[in-house]
Parts: C-alpha cells; structure tokens; sequence
C-alpha cells in the first residue's frame, strides 16, 4: 500500500532497470562541497539547529543521502525506482539513515516534521504541482528546501587539449539529446520553472561554477552510460549506442595521445540551485 492516498505513479521513471542502477552507483558522485555550504549556510540563517530530520527525494543510489549524515539525527532518502533503493541499502551507513522506495509526491513522513528536504538531479523528473503541495504538507515551519542539480553545461580538462575533449563531449551530448525525455527542459531551462512554482515567497535560485572532479577516460565513458538519454538510446539502439560509446572512447584516447582508459582528467560542471524556506507562522498574541 502507498502512503498518503497515493493513487498513480507521478515522477518520470527513467532509471529503473538494475543495470542502469548499478552503473548509477558506480558513476555519479556526490553533490560538492561548495553546494552543501550554500545549502547549509541557508538552513542556518533561515532556521538554525537542531537538526532532526532530512528528506533526501529522488536519491538514487544514496551519494547525495550520504553525504547528509553528519549534519543530522535521522536521514531519509526516498526514490520511486526499487533498483536504486537496491544499490543505496548496499552501500554501509550509519543507524540514522533508512531508505525507502516511493513517489516524489507522496512521502511516509508526518505533517511538519521534516527540517530540510533536498533533491539533488532529480527534482526535474517530478509531477512539480503536487510535488510542491507535498512541500508544504512535509516542512516544519522554518523548514528549508534545496532542489539542484548540475546542468548540461560540462567542460573537460586535460593539458593542451581541454577544448577539444570538451567539443567532442558536446558533439555527444547532441546526439543523445534527440533521446532526451521531455522533462529534461526543467533542467534546460535551469530550473526557472521550479523557481517560479516555489510556493514559499522566500527563495532564490543561485547558478554557480563547481571546481574541478576527478575522473579517468574509464570513468568519464561510465558517467556518459548513466545519462538517461543513453540508456534510452541503449534500448532502442544498442549496437548504434555501444558503436557511439567506443567511438567517443578513442577519440578522447587519440586526442589526449594516450592509450590507458585509466589517463587521469577532470571536468568542471555549472550547478543550479533552488532554496526556499517555509514562512514560519506567526504566534498568535492576545
């Protein structure tokens, strides 16, 4: 049974499979630590501790819900796909964090119990509307949230040849774009439309550049395999994607005149962020 009346599945459900879920885990990183200061610098000004508990929604395999531990008591982290759920439970964690597997739109929490509730890439795949309704019902008063993502914008760095490397991730990320869900322009759009349905007058949205992320040729072509437009293309394709896969992989290798997957390089990617606080209600004097 679904908690809270929840009758029809809501959020756009594109990362399922337990492959994908596996490649997920091993792939996509935690949120930066300039991300958490803002978060938590906001958290502080707006509410200030303790700390009881965090809603962790759309948190995959649990790199952003880990991450989230040593700020407070209880830690949830809450997605609509089992097969992730499946890999974050994997993962050793601390006696204060739980998973769970349900809708963005639907959380197991009381009324007003929740002090932050983050989304970290995954805020665009929500039913927004009720998505924010459910905001409201779950934040104490005083309670923040922080909805963010990374965005398309994405540069890769190694020696002489950062720009080339970074044309033919783009050249990429056109192709995989024709495979791009349609919710995808949540995201595009930097999430102005998030911002603007905020129901709490007080929030802002912040757009920053995030530092350097280590990665190897190897671990660049898993992170490409974890975007939802390439495991659409996978299923549709799967010869055309592997064909695209190993291509992308030897032209970063010829480029970078190299010939080990495990040639260090970085990347640097821009980051939007949402933050809003719900109004605390004023005490009612005599």
């Amino acid at each position: 049974m679904l908690p809270w009346g929840y009758k029809s599945v809501m959020s756009a459900q594109m990362f399922e499979g337990k492959d994908h879920a596996a490649i997920y885990q091993k792939h996509r990183f935690p949120p930066p630590q300039e991300l958490l200061n803002i978060i938590f610098s906001y958290l502080e000004e707006k509410k200030g501790k303790p700390y009881d508990l965090v809603v962790d929604v759309g948190c995959g395999s649990g790199q952003s819900t880990q991450v989230l531990v040593p700020y407070f008591a209880r830690v949830l982290g809450t997605d609509i796909s089992e097969a992730q759920i499946q890999q974050a439970k994997q993962t050793p964690s601390p006696s204060q964090v739980s998973y769970c597997v349900c809708p963005a739109e639907a959380l197991p929490v009381e009324d007003g119990s929740v002090d932050l509730l983050t989304a970290f890439t995954a805020a665009h795949w929500f039913d927004i509307p009720p998505f924010m309704r459910e905001l409201e019902r779950v934040l104490k008063p005083g309670g923040c949230v922080s909805l963010s993502s990374y965005t398309p914008k994405m540069r890769i760095h190694y020696g002489h040849c950062s720009e080339e490397l970074t044309e033919i991730f783009r050249e990429i990320q056109a192709v995989l774009n024709k495979y791009a869900h349609e919710k995808l322009h949540v995201l595009l759009s930097e999430y102005q439309e998030i911002f603007d349905l905020m129901p709490f007058p007080d929030k802002k949205r912040i757009i920053f550049q995030g530092s350097e992320i280590s990665f190897t040729v190897a671990g660049l072509m898993g992170f490409l395999q974890s975007f939802s437009m390439f495991q659409t293309f996978k299923n549709a394709q799967p010869e055309a994607a592997e064909a695209l896969l190993q291509q992308t992989q030897s032209r970063f290798l010829e480029t970078m005149k190299v010939s080990s997957l495990e040639t260090p390089l970085a990347i640097t990617l821009e980051y939007i962020c949402v933050l809003a606080c719900k109004t605390p209600k004023e005490k009612v004097t005599s």
